[in-house]
């Protein structure tokens, strides 16, 4: 027993931070759009010089989730180039490692509602952030997403309801 150590615990990950991220963008209410991180196009081709429209349904946002795997590292800035509806044309970069430099998950969970099991658990294999950036009109709206499992379902009918995944406005800016 004597000279023998016990494995370190891995130290409490709250607040929680994320490690890994995906990405998704959206485009609506422009006369044409593209969006462009990590080399990769997320508008359409045939949408790209074609006005955007409307969200289908007004609840859109509650589904959306980043289909796009980047991984550890951010891919460098958004590019983003659209025309809104007034007919101006606008060019941005979001630099969205600035806006998550401290790689914080933004949820609504207090730390109390959180499930003990699934805490300890993050501590060895960190959250994964959804980052959605939402082109509409004049005003690019960046957003995270990540699962959050609480100690008591959200629906009390159904005992799997553990998991929040509340969509959070980390930055916005309107040209």
């Amino acid at each position: 027993m004597f000279g023998l150590k016990s494995p370190a615990l891995p130290s409490d990950p709250w607040p929680l931070r994320f490690k890994r991220h995906n990405f998704g963008a959206r485009c609506y209410r422009t006369l044409r759009c593209s969006v462009i991180y990590d080399r990769f196009q997320f508008v359409p081709e045939n949408l790209l010089s074609a006005p955007s429209g409307d969200p289908v349904t007004p609840d859109w946002r509650d589904a959306w989730d980043a289909g796009y795997i980047v991984g550890d590292s951010f891919a460098g800035p958004v590019k983003v180039d659209w025309t809104s509806l007034d007919g101006s044309d606008h060019h941005a970069l979001v630099d969205i490692s600035d806006i998550f430099e401290d790689r914080l998950v933004r949820h609504h969970v207090s730390r109390q509602d959180v499930s003990d099991s699934w805490l300890s658990a993050k501590a060895l294999d960190p959250v994964t952030a959804h980052i959605l950036v939402e082109i509409n009109d004049r005003t690019i709206n960046v957003f995270m997403k990540a699962v959050v499992f609480t100690k008591l379902p959200a629906n009390p009918d159904n005992p799997h309801s553990t998991g929040r995944r509340d969509l959070i406005l980390a930055w916005t800016r309107s040209y």
